[in-house]
């Protein structure tokens, strides 16, 4: 009897593996291209409130990071660059950590010479709103709120990738 139910539970088991292999991938994105930005509120830490409606009227850079991500080591001093070149010409910038500390930030931003203004958050509330998982993630939006270009960690965006994404809606 012992035996029969082994079996039983392995064939079993066989038809879910092999109904998950047919599956498709979630996809990571729950924010697109083509998208309004989602209801989002946050402080900056130069006490700025950020909304997704106080952003109207402005295109704005929203990117998603932690500072113990390599991709997003590699992508923040282009961010950096673009945030020295352009802001106070329409541009917001919204960095947002992906659950990490206020000191864990701060401490980053000090070793790596980083002016931009910030939200620490120590959760997933926000980011969750936008996407299921990876870092960095950009988005790059028009000033009615659109998404026109997300950029992930794959590939990493390169300056001139973010600078001409932003160039086609200043």
């Amino acid at each position: 009897m012992q035996y029969l139910f082994r079996i039983i539970a392995l064939c079993g088991l066989t038809l879910v593996l092999i109904a998950c292999i047919k599956e498709e991938p979630i996809s990571d994105e729950i924010i697109t291209v083509g998208q309004r930005l989602p209801v989002f509120s946050l402080e900056m830490n130069n006490g700025q409130h950020i909304t997704n409606d106080s952003l109207k009227g402005k295109v704005s850079l929203i990117m998603f990071f932690h500072t113990g991500c390599p991709d997003c080591r590699q992508t923040l001093p282009h961010v950096q660059h673009l945030y020295d070149e352009i802001q106070g010409e329409g541009v917001e910038f919204v960095l947002i950590s992906r659950e990490e500390e206020e000191a864990s930030i701060s401490t980053y931003w000090q070793e790596n010479g980083l002016s931009m203004p910030y939200s620490a958050q120590t959760n997933r509330i926000i980011y969750e709103k936008f996407a299921r998982n990876r870092v960095p993630r950009i988005y790059i939006n028009d000033r009615y709120g659109i998404v026109k270009n997300v950029f992930t960690d794959n590939p990493i965006p390169t300056y001139n990738a973010l600078n001409e994404a932003l160039g086609r809606l200043l």
